[in-house]
């Protein structure tokens, strides 16, 4: 049976069983490349950048999606021809005692908006927690890092960007306007 409104929605949705996709839509194909028959049954695994980044992604998210059932944030993904791109991840299980066990999630190409530079995945958790706002000292202890080390990174981060203040910094991570 067809459902129109999964197969046509101009945002590429997955079926995803213990984070192996099930199914796919048409816009989902054509972001990451190929027909939607290409990733029945694929590991989502296989459109991270990394098992580091797919790991520590997937701790984040099931933590947050035992506490709530839904999961938001914005990642590096691969393509399948190897590509990298910024895409906005949005996941509501529908199994909430066993999160992964099956949900719907949403993915949409934001690669216009933010540049693709290369960042290490320390770099790349600094940025992000820097850009929900939290302080030096609150990213080093999410990360379990000193403070000093992550003001380190940031002074990384400012330079390969070309911004001259955090908030610049995080204007241009968040494809916002300047």
């Amino acid at each position: 049976m067809s459902d129109p409104a999964f197969e046509y929605a101009p945002i590429g949705l997955v079926e995803l069983e213990n984070r192996i996709i099930r199914r796919c839509n048409l816009q989902f194909a054509v972001m990451f490349g190929g027909d939607e028959s290409d990733y029945r049954d694929m590991p989502l695994l296989e459109l991270y950048p990394s098992l580091a980044d797919w790991e520590r992604i997937g701790a984040r998210g099931l933590e947050a999606m035992r506490e709530t059932g839904y999961y938001a944030d914005e990642r590096i993904m691969r393509r399948r021809d190897g590509n990298l791109f910024w895409c906005r991840a949005r996941g509501k299980s529908l199994t909430p005692d066993d999160p992964f066990r099956h949900g719907i999630w949403s993915f949409t190409d934001i690669s216009e908006d933010r540049p693709l530079v290369e960042l290490t995945p320390r770099e790349r958790d600094v940025a992000i927690l820097s850009c929900r706002g939290l302080s030096a000292k609150e990213v080093g202890q999410e990360l379990g890092l000193s403070h000093r080390t992550v003001e380190a990174h940031r002074a990384r981060l400012l330079e390969k960007f070309g911004a001259r203040k955090l908030p610049e910094l995080v204007a241009k991570l968040s494809g916002m306007p300047l």
